[in-house]
């Protein structure tokens, strides 16, 4: 049986090769896949952040690398900034309904990440 299913799955791959990758998965795991997009997205899973909590839940991630990765995503309806009054003026991002809708990836993409490099 399981020469079957292999037979199975090499021939559904063999299918798609041929038809090509989608265009819509390409264009999305390549925003995702993008340096940081996925570890921000990550964060905002839980609740919205502000700009500095993400800058300092994600060690390496420069405040200009952040505000681009953060307009980009916000470009493509994923995340929503909103601004909150006072002096001075806090910005916090959250993922937006489509965002959200990420969440259970991003998760089984930590499951297979945990499966893979941890010892």
């Amino acid at each position: 049986m399981e020469a079957r299913v292999r037979g199975e799955a090499r021939s559904k791959s063999e299918s798609a090769a041929r038809a090509g990758v989608c265009p819509h998965f390409h264009a999305a795991v390549e925003l995702i896949g993008r340096r940081w997009s996925g570890a921000i997205i990550w964060m905002l899973t839980d609740r919205p952040h502000y700009f500095a909590e993400l800058t300092a839940a994600v060690p390496g991630l420069s405040d200009r690398l952040l505000s681009t990765r953060l307009r980009e995503l916000e470009s493509e309806g994923l995340v929503e900034r909103r601004v909150h009054p006072g002096t001075p003026a806090r910005v916090s991002y959250a993922l937006t309904e489509a965002g959200a809708r990420l969440e259970p990836t991003i998760r089984e993409l930590d499951r297979w990440a945990k499966y893979r490099y941890e010892d």
